[in-house]
């Protein structure tokens, strides 16, 4: 009989729960229930984005259907309201959860420590719900400020503060930072009437990092971004109207607490015992509490280190408490010895706004660059590994095409908008040539006689045939009618110009690169590896014509058209750097490049093979076994 396990929670350790279980489990031995509030997951890491205004709410919400299709993980929406651990219960108002295993993922939240007025008058920033609302207030208070003529109140609104220099509070000051320049231009208010604020008790911000980072930081937020940082002064005796840091007072309309957490249940209420010196729950090496089946994971859990110090409450420890609670429960249910869960932290990172991250990984202090890059990678890691392509496509348009802030050049003139069904025609054109060139070289006897030695302009013995002729750069100024002496200094080499009877009506171009010193690597290439032996020689005439077939009829039928388009590109570049192309052929190399951008989502069979492959793929990852049919592999699904 399966045994019933239950999840409380769809955060980061609730869905990582959910899945190890699935992924793990043997037939009919568990079922799995997965309970939530909500119908969706919420990337926390990335709700500052949101809060000021980069991307789209949409773009920290996954949906849970999305993440456990093609698992057997039953989602409830619903709030449970109290727990019977005696009795194997969870309750709430309307419904009860009986379960064999308990695993509880609830999070955490703010943490007010009894500051007089703090609860009622600032804003958080610790759900999907509290972005919107700071995003929507932050926008008020510029429209407000536009027309308040009392300059004191006008202050008011246009000073923003944020409690707490850790991880959340510097990067929702890093994002204000951008986001307020372009509010004041679009109210036409001065940015220099626009106040930022940071506060912290603490003597430096992002404390728990290397001082080396935290300096870096430091500088940035006060000489780039203009925020003004207040440290060793704690915030008390909070208003509507503002409130004391140290024995300054700060008038504001906006205060956002960004400077403690605790769980989100009342654990008093749950009848567990606290960890020494914390606030979050005491488990045992396990995760367990004093229920042998009823686990704790996540920022809840008080899982303690070597050090007998609990874990901090991040991402990583969420992620490898639950799944070292899953393991646990399948060894239970199996009459295997539990496993003792570690938790390894790898690192840290910390963005101030887009442009500026700071980390450390492992020991390791990344520069500013691969620390952006770094985080990205982390992300689109993430949601690869619980939406696979969906999500990371998500995320990808979101950060760096729908953009909502300042952007690069080269980003104002992305469009994922743009109907790639216009490309069709250009792709099957393309797709006509390539099959046109294939058959034609059958026809010639390519799949039967040498024919690739006189194609390269090469001797039967690897010399050259060809005669010489102007310089190539000649020859590209006169084929764009220009006479522009960078292609002398970019090239800097003479070629040659590939002659014969057929291509006497035409100039045709052979770009000769990777010279070093005379040793040309193309041509070395050609000579040495392509034309070596005549079987190697046959080899490579039989796959140019095999190539240039396959990727006609893959452009034609709009069939894994990126690979397609890569592989024309391959071909293109090849030719231009052993034999040479037509000048009316130049074309095919940018048409090569157009159709690389989804051009066979528009009336072609990619609109049907790649959300196939991918729920194939989703399933795979996510049941541990490969799958070509089952019920949903044919659904579609929309980014």
């Amino acid at each position: 009989m399966s045994k019933r396990v239950v999840i409380i929670g769809a955060g980061y350790a609730g869905v990582e729960a959910a899945l190890t279980l699935n992924k793990l489990k043997k037939k009919d031995e568990v079922e799995i229930t997965l309970i939530d509030k909500n119908d969706y997951h919420t990337l926390l890491t990335e709700i500052h984005e949101v809060a000021g205004n980069r991307v789209s709410e949409e773009a920290v919400r996954v949906p849970l259907k999305e993440i456990f299709d093609f698992t057997d993980v039953k989602i409830v929406n619903d709030e449970i309201k109290s727990y019977d651990f005696e009795n194997n219960k969870v309750l709430s108002d309307k419904n009860e959860y009986s379960y064999d295993y308990l695993i509880m993922a609830l999070g955490s939240k703010p943490n007010f420590y009894g500051i007089k007025g703090l609860e009622e008058n600032a804003f958080t920033l610790w759900s999907y719900e509290d972005a919107i609302k700071i995003r929507e207030h932050i926008k008020r208070c510029f429209t407000l400020a536009a027309q308040e003529k009392d300059e004191n109140e006008k202050k008011k609104l246009l000073t923003f503060v944020v409690g707490g220099a850790g991880f959340t509070g510097v990067e929702m000051i890093g994002e204000l930072a951008h986001w307020t320049r372009q509010l004041a231009r679009e109210h036409g208010i001065d940015r220099k009437e626009v106040r930022l604020v940071i506060v912290d008790m603490m003597s430096r911000i992002l404390s728990t990092l290397d001082q080396k980072n935290s300096r870096k930081a430091h500088e940035y937020m006060e000489k780039k971004l203009g925020i003004e940082i207040i440290l060793n002064a704690s915030i008390d005796n909070v208003t509507a109207d503002g409130f004391y840091a140290g024995d300054k007072f700060i008038a504001t309309k906006t205060l956002i607490w960004a400077a403690g957490i605790k769980p989100c249940e009342d654990v008093n209420d749950l009848n567990c015992s606290l960890a020494a010196n914390s606030n979050r729950i005491g488990v045992d090496e396990f995760c367990r509490i004093e229920h042998d089946n009823v686990y704790v994971v996540g920022d809840m859990s008080a899982l303690l280190d070597e050090n007998n110090r609990p874990y901090p409450a991040m991402v990583e420890n969420a992620l490898q408490t639950a799944k070292g609670a899953a393991k646990n429960i399948l060894n239970s249910i199996r009459g295997k010895e539990l496993e003792k869960v570690k938790v390894k932290m790898h690192g840290t990172m910390v963005s101030v706004g887009r442009y500026f991250t700071v980390s450390e990984i492992m020991g390791k202090i990344l520069p500013v660059w691969l620390s952006i890059i770094m985080k990205y990678l982390v992300n689109i890691h993430y949601l690869w590994e619980i939406t696979g392509f969906r999500g990371v496509g998500r995320y990808i348009y979101h950060e760096f095409i729908e953009c909502r802030q300042r952007k690069l050049f080269l980003e104002k003139h992305w469009s994922r908008k743009m109907q790639v069904w216009w490309l069709a025609p250009l792709r099957v054109f393309l797709g006509i040539m390539w099959l046109y060139e294939g058959i034609e070289k059958i026809m010639q006897g390519w799949l039967s006689s040498p024919m690739l030695a006189s194609f390269l302009g090469m001797a039967s013995d690897g010399t050259t045939g060809a005669t010489p002729s102007a310089a190539f750069v000649r020859r590209i100024d006169e084929l764009f009618s220009l006479d522009i002496k960078l292609f002398h200094f970019i090239l800097g080499k003479e070629s040659r110009l590939v002659e014969g009877n057929a291509i006497t009506s035409e100039l045709f171009a052979k770009l000769e690169i990777l010279h070093i010193g005379n040793f040309n690597l193309v041509e070395w290439f050609l000579k040495n590896i392509v034309l070596a032996t005549d079987g190697l020689a046959m080899f490579f005439q039989v796959l140019v014509v095999i190539l240039e077939v396959l990727v006609g009829l893959m452009l034609i039928g709009g069939a894994f058209t990126f690979i397609g388009s890569v592989i024309s590109l391959g071909l293109m570049a090849m030719f231009l750097t052993s034999t040479g192309i037509y000048k009316s052929t130049w074309w095919m190399l940018f048409a090569g490049i157009a159709t690389m951008g989804g051009a066979g989502r528009g009336f072609g069979l990619d609109y049907y093979i790649i959300p196939y492959l991918n729920n194939v793929w989703n399933n795979f990852k996510k049941n541990g076994k490969l799958r070509l049919f089952f019920k949903g592999s044919f659904s579609r699904y929309e980014r």
